[in-house]
């Protein structure tokens, strides 16, 4: 009988340190969740954050603007537009009727 205690103890102590174990583990991989959760959702607000300012730099007068000063660009008018005749394109129209 001494010795059926002996193994039902071992089977209980055996069960016991599986059960903190997987206690253990439960909150580990709890806290891991909740810390990439917390990840994720900041992640968001950057994503988010990130697209209004997009928004505001792509403004049609903040790319004029931007193009003007620090490209030097200026826009085109008639007095500035050269027309160029293509040689090759007028020939094969006038040939073709």
């Amino acid at each position: 009988m001494t010795r059926l205690h002996l193994l039902l103890l071992a089977a209980l102590m055996a069960s016991c340190l599986a059960l903190v174990d997987s206690a253990y583990s439960s909150r580990r991989l709890f806290a891991q969740l909740d810390s990439a959760s917390t990840e994720a959702h900041q992640l968001e607000v950057d994503y988010q954050r990130l697209q209004v300012e997009r928004q505001a730099q792509a403004t049609p007068m903040r790319v004029e603007k931007t193009a003007r000063d620090k490209l030097g660009m200026r826009t085109a008018t008639p007095a500035v537009t050269q027309y160029v005749a293509d040689g090759a394109a007028s020939a094969a129209s006038g040939a073709a009727p």
